[in-house]
C-alpha cells in the first residue's frame, strides 16, 4: 500500500502504475524542548510540493491526523510546533511516526485500500504502523 492525496485527506491504496503515491518531507527538528532520545528523532512531516504538512488534533475526544496548509520550513523557523511533530522511529528496516502531542498514538493505515491514513494507539494486525521509505536523492 501507498499513500495517496485525495482532496486534503491521505488514504491507503495499492501500489500500482496507475497510482502516484505522495513523496514525504521529513525535516528534523532542531528544538530540544520536547526531546526524548528513547522515542526517537523529532520530526516535521510534510507532503512534498504541496505545502500541507501532518499534524495531530483532538476532534470529537480523539487524536485524529490531519494535513494543515503550512511550509515545513516556516515550522523550523518557529519554537517546536508540538501538533506538528513526531518522534521517528526504526524498527527493524522500517520507520514507525509517533505523535509528540499524543505520546502513544502512531500514524497508521487500515489493511484495506482507499482507508484514511490515521492515528492509533492499536500496535496490531488491524492497522499497520511501520512504513517502508523509499528514500529519494
Amino acid at each position: 500500500m501507498v499513500w495517496v492525496l485525495n482532496g486534503k485527506s491521505l488514504i491507503t491504496s495499492p501500489s500500482t502504475n496507475n497510482v502516484k503515491p505522495v513523496t514525504l518531507g521529513i525535516v528534523t527538528c532542531r528544538d530540544t524542548e520536547f526531546h526524548n532520545e528513547e522515542k526517537g528523532n523529532m520530526v516535521y512531516l510534510e507532503i512534498k510540493s504541496k505545502n500541507l504538512c501532518l499534524f495531530c488534533e483532538e476532534i470529537q475526544g480523539k487524536p485524529t491526523l490531519q494535513l494543515k496548509e503550512k511550509k515545513i520550513m516556516e515550522l523550523l523557523e518557529e519554537k517546536a510546533q508540538k501538533p506538528f511533530l513526531f518522534f521517528h522511529n526504526k524498527e527493524g528496516s522500517t520507520s514507525v511516526f509517533e505523535s509528540v502531542a499524543y505520546p502513544g498514538w502512531f500514524i497508521a493505515t487500515p489493511p484495506t485500500a482507499g482507508q484514511l491514513v490515521t492515528l492509533t494507539q492499536e500496535r496490531d494486525i488491524t492497522t499497520n504502523t511501520n512504513f517502508y521509505l523509499d528514500l529519494l536523492n
